[in-house]
């Protein structure tokens, strides 16, 4: 098995462990800090070292060619896109190099903003304006007829890996792995007849007659932005992510279940809760001056709702693995 290895630059302990194991298993590695496709030409499986955030960095990069990715998180608990953690790699990769797995693949959306190709995207395309509090209005063009007009905050296309992330916070269906379907969901729109639209994954959507007092955006997972000054199509991109997984992995329903449950706490929950579980599901693992920064919410604020997810045991405090001195919190 000839493996590529993606992890950050820097100091890096979490590396130096993975690599200890893969010598001790002789597995042919290629160590890579920035993604390319060229080199991942003769590649059977990629391990990405990191949080959900890496991952989406390394599918945002790779562009057509897309082989097997195996997430390794750096911390206990995981994260939503990663399938083991630092403490258990050395006991599942070998089961991995056996063939002891399977792969799953989810659909991405191929996205093209007024005529410039973007970056496939694994959860979603969301379009907004960029300055809050600001509304824009556009019309949903599905399979060349007009669905809707609307007037609203924004609107969300999601793949359904995505349809549980921000779309759910929006509204939107929480749709089985491999429901070949998309979902557009309008976020706080003038009119309450804009419900959540399933969509066969073989449409092509357009938003077009963007207008807005604001310049737009499109989003792509989160991390990716590029600006918009009139139509964005998306359609279903011609290669899926692939993921390894384990074959005891629990199913999709148990995921969805564990969603449920999630957001049956997060209902009971201050917005500044929330706001700090949605930075870490989307940032990965961050020490508490890295969430007053990102989040920008009062020490006092932060704090309170930092002890209550820690309570709920919806986030977990633990040690930086590069320097014990420091604590991280992050999605348990």
């Amino acid at each position: 098995m000839r493996v590529t290895l993606v992890a950050r630059r820097g100091p890096n302990a979490p590396l130096r462990k993975i690599v200890s194991i893969l010598d001790t298993l002789a597995v042919e590695y290629h160590l890579i800090h920035e993604v390319h496709p060229t080199p991942l030409s003769d590649t059977d499986l990629m391990v990405v070292v990191g949080g959900d955030k890496d991952i989406l960095r390394t599918l945002h990069r790779l562009e057509q060619k897309q082989v097997p990715l195996l997430g390794v998180n750096e911390a206990d608990g995981g994260g939503f896109l990663s399938e083991v953690n630092l403490s258990n790699f050395s006991e599942v990769f070998p089961r991995i190099v056996q063939g002891d797995y399977r792969v799953e693949e989810a659909r991405r959306l191929q996205v093209v903003a007024d005529g410039r190709p973007q970056a496939a995207a694994l959860n979603e395309i969301a379009i907004f304006p960029a300055r809050s509090a600001t509304l824009f209005e556009y019309a949903l063009n599905v399979d060349e007829e007009v669905v809707w007009r609307d007037y609203s905050d924004g609107i969300i296309i999601s793949t359904a890996t995505g349809s549980t992330a921000y779309a759910m916070s929006a509204g939107g269906p929480m749709i089985l792995h491999d429901a070949p379907v998309f979902a557009a969901v309008s976020v706080n729109s003038m009119d309450i007849t804009r419900r959540p639209l399933i969509i066969p994954a073989s449409s092509k959507i357009r938003i077009e007659e963007i207008t807005s007092p604001s310049k737009c955006e499109a989003i792509i997972d989160g991390t990716l932005r590029t600006s918009v000054l009139d139509s964005v199509e998306v359609s279903q991109h011609p290669q899926p992510a692939r993921f390894v997984r384990l074959l005891e992995t629990p199913k999709a329903m148990n995921k969805i279940a564990k969603k449920l449950r999630l957001a049956e706490e997060l209902l009971r929950m201050p917005a500044s809760a929330k706001l700090i579980l949605k930075t870490l599901e989307y940032e990965g693992p961050l020490s508490h001056k890295d969430l007053m920064r990102k989040t920008m919410l009062p020490e006092r604020t932060a704090r309170l709702a930092l002890n209550l997810l820690v309570e709920k045991r919806l986030v977990k405090r633990q040690p930086l693995l590069r320097d014990a001195r420091q604590r991280v919190y992050q999605v348990a």
